[in-house]
């Protein structure tokens, strides 16, 4: 019992003497907390506090480059001197290899020749066309109006957009839109309707649609402008008179084989008749390997018979 009560003396004694350090510290840091708002020593060292620097971007360090067996030093004298072979796989570069574009138009009931005075019809343009814009809409479809729409003499489409106006013949077989008269005849829509002389390539008898093709007995010629333009041909009108006209380049007549009087001859004598001229054959319907019309008259010249194949023409146009 006595041990006990000495115990509980000595530790509220204890207490009492670090209640009393505690309260004198608590009084201290007050007192100097206040000398320091009075100085302003707190606003300074707010004011001095270090800003932390943004992180740096880590520099990308440049790969080194790989050194390949080819490239290191060959220590051994045997082979110093031999060649150094390379096993790496590397892209062998593709030669450019030209398309043989070939344009193949079948033969109709007459054969098509143009003159002098056709070349003479051909236009051009000053400035390009560029096709799939007028007369489209934003995704790249064409806009058809019953209404407002106006018609292609070429493509027969009521679509809106520019249109030619002929002064000839100042009809709606004058009316070509802008990527027909184009592709089809190497013009300009803007600078044909700036022409107040302009005239519609059927009224200069060079119209190529299919309509105006049957008319003349040939097939239609289908879609080659893209071949025509491999060709270097501003247009189908550009190729077709160019090819087919005095003036063209008649690959037909030059591949056929020549006898000694330097005229174009063919193996089949049957299809020529006692006046020399070609007879029709249905098996081979008068066409050469490549699908061309094949001429194979021996007492006319090539070049005069397209001059009589032309008046011909003139002559059933004029009736």
């Amino acid at each position: 019992m006595v041990s006990k009560k000495k115990n509980t003396k000595t530790t509220a004694a204890g207490d009492g003497g670090v209640a009393e350090y505690e309260q004198s510290r608590e009084q201290r840091i007050k007192e100097n907390l206040l000398r320091m708002q009075k100085l302003g020593i707190m606003e300074l060292s707010r004011n001095l506090k270090p800003v932390k620097p943004k992180p740096k971007p880590k520099a990308v360090r440049p790969q080194k480059p790989v050194v390949t067996s080819a490239d290191e030093p060959r220590r051994s004298s045997r082979i110093m001197t031999i060649p150094t072979v390379s096993y790496s796989e590397r892209p062998i570069p593709k030669e450019k290899v030209k398309k043989d574009v070939k344009i193949v138009i079948k033969d109709g009931s007459i054969p098509e020749v143009y003159t002098e005075e056709h070349e003479k019809m051909l236009g051009d343009h000053k400035e390009p066309w560029i096709v799939g814009v007028d007369g489209y809409d934003d995704e790249g479809n064409r806009m058809y109006d019953a209404h407002d729409g106006k018609s292609c003499h070429q493509c027969r489409q009521k679509t809106l957009g520019l249109r030619t106006k002929c002064l000839k013949c100042k009809t709606v077989q004058g009316q070509f839109c802008g990527d027909c008269l184009f592709q089809r005849y190497g013009e300009n829509v803007e600078e044909a309707n700036a022409n107040p002389d302009w005239v519609c390539p059927v009224c200069r008898d060079i119209c190529n649609c299919s309509r105006c093709r049957r008319v003349k007995g040939w097939e239609p010629t289908g879609n080659i402008y893209r071949k025509a333009k491999y060709l270097g041909y501003k247009s189908v009108a550009h190729y077709l008179i160019h090819t087919r006209g005095p003036n063209g380049k008649q690959e037909d007549i030059e591949d056929l084989p020549t006898d000694e009087e330097g005229e174009p001859m063919d193996d089949k004598d049957d299809n020529i008749n006692d006046d020399g001229k070609q007879l029709h054959d249905k098996d081979d319907d008068n066409l050469d390997e490549d699908g061309k019309h094949v001429l194979v008259e021996k007492s006319i010249k090539p070049h005069d018979q397209m001059v009589e194949v032309a008046k011909w023409v003139g002559q059933n146009k004029s009736e």
